[in-house]
């Protein structure tokens, strides 16, 4: 075990679970190496203890930690999803940084100039990416996680704008009754 890299990830872990809620945005940036193409799009996410809304387009993912609601605006459709164990909790920073001890081996890379610390996450089993960093900020914030593939592709996931948010419990459930034109599709 990599102690400066745990103890990095513990207080970031730490500093996103302990907010009573957070809502932050994150741009998204997906890299082809071998056809030079990039994609960008900015998604706007409130975050509370393993519970997540994530809008971005016209498509909004809810989690309330137990199941997903993905609402296709475009579609006029919701898909809902029960979450699984077996996810690496990609979606889900704080289930991320809280459990990654048991999915990936961690090493501390370096300490940037500005302080922001540099950490990749190893997958323990084959997945189809090789390696996660992350940059974490002197004040225990994640300023930036990329995912580096296999197929030469990557993905950068920005964060900015990171600030306390109230929430509610209904904040990450998709409301049918405020919605009842949407089709709902439960696949649980």
């Amino acid at each position: 075990m990599d102690k400066n890299a745990d103890e990095i990830l513990k207080k970031a872990s730490k500093k996103i679970d302990a907010a009573s809620g957070v809502k932050f945005t994150v741009t998204m940036i997906n890299r082809d190496a071998n056809k030079k193409q990039t994609a960008k799009m900015a998604a706007d996410v409130l975050y509370q203890q393993g519970k997540y809304r994530v809008t971005f387009g016209e498509n909004i993912i809810y989690c309330d930690g137990t199941a997903t609601w993905h609402w296709n605006k475009d579609d006029n459709e919701v898909v809902v999803n029960k979450m699984s164990d077996k996810e690496d909790d990609l979606m889900n920073p704080g289930r991320l940084l809280a459990n990654y001890s048991k999915n990936f081996k961690a090493k501390f890379i370096r300490k940037e100039a500005n302080g922001d610390a540099v950490i990749d996450l190893t997958p323990k089993k084959a997945r189809s990416y090789y390696k996660i960093r992350f940059i974490i900020g002197s004040n225990s914030v994640v300023r930036r996680m990329e995912m580096h593939n296999y197929d030469s592709t990557s993905a950068e996931y920005g964060i900015s704008n990171f600030a306390n948010a109230k929430v509610t419990e209904t904040d990450f459930i998709f409301s049918t009754k405020d919605n009842p034109s949407v089709e709902v599709i439960d696949m649980r």
